[in-house]
């Protein structure tokens, strides 16, 4: 399907209104699960690698232009396509700065979109991120113990989830980082390309955790996006189906995934839908 019609989608999202937080509601198991938030990662002197060039992008030199919010302030579906290419930057509490290209978006609609932590206009204080001004981060909690990232848009309770990053700078901190959170074969070495491949992943390889929650990308000091050098071709975008939302109905079939044609980074490839926008 055209990416062009995953923007029709769009259209009737407006300015985000701020309205007063209702009565947590349920939502679906993967929405509700709540963990403790952990303290900050405690790091050693960190083995921080230099940029290295991409050959999907044109390697960063030195320090890029900060996106504020006017980059922010446009509706979910082109925000999602306008996310790839740019870099995501994380401060850690030493100094050290890590970097990653974002190569993999979904966009989330608001009130009419049935996957949509805010479907039918609810807003509680745990969705609250979603109904701020646009650059606003929204942070929930899936399984009980790890975190995905989402960027508020343009629209009332619509967003962009980060799916996955290109490591650009500081990967053996990612390393270091995901080997320290995350569960299971902990002691595998994990290769440079599962560092960033997934929404949780890259939350874990940045140490982004439940309290940058509400925090403003345009503004915040530990966090914030860069404008990339060169951004990914019209024909280099795939246009796909959200991942693992089976419960959505129709709404998991909408082209709202938005990743780098050919990118060894990117989460869950898309053969069929890699085909139809090459037709």
């Amino acid at each position: 399907m055209p990416a062009r019609s995953g923007a029709q989608f769009s259209r009737r999202m407006g300015q985000k209104k701020q309205r007063p937080a209702k009565a947590e509601q349920p939502h679906s198991p993967s929405d509700t699960a709540q963990a403790p938030c952990p303290k900050e990662p405690c790091l050693g002197p960190p083995t921080t690698l230099g940029p290295y060039r991409s050959i999907y992008f044109s390697s960063p030199k030195g320090h890029l232009t900060r996106l504020g919010l006017e980059f922010f302030d446009q509706p979910a579906v082109p925000l999602a396509r306008a996310f790839l290419g740019q870099v995501l930057v994380r401060r850690l509490p030493n100094g050290t700065e890590l970097r990653g290209r974002i190569v993999e978006t979904e966009a989330y609609l608001g009130p009419e979109d049935e996957a949509a932590h805010s479907r039918g206009g609810r807003q509680t204080p745990r969705n609250r991120g979603m109904f701020m001004k646009p650059g606003t981060l929204y942070v929930y909690v899936i399984y009980g113990m790890y975190f995905c990232m989402n960027i508020s848009s343009q629209g009332d309770g619509a967003c962009v989830l980060l799916r996955a990053l290109e490591p650009l700078e500081g990967l053996e901190t990612m390393r270091q980082l995901r080997s320290t959170l995350r569960k299971g074969t902990a002691s595998r070495v994990l290769k440079d390309r599962e560092l960033c491949s997934g929404p949780s992943k890259l939350c874990q390889a940045l140490a982004i955790n439940k309290s940058f929650d509400q925090r403003d990308l345009a503004q915040d000091e530990a966090i914030w996006l860069e404008r990339g050098r060169l951004e990914p071709s019209e024909p280099a975008v795939v246009t796909a189906a959200r991942v693992g939302i089976g419960y959505a109905g129709e709404w998991a079939r909408k082209p709202l995934r938005f990743y780098v044609r050919g990118s060894p980074w990117v989460s869950v490839v898309d053969r069929v839908a890699e085909q139809d926008t090459q037709a």
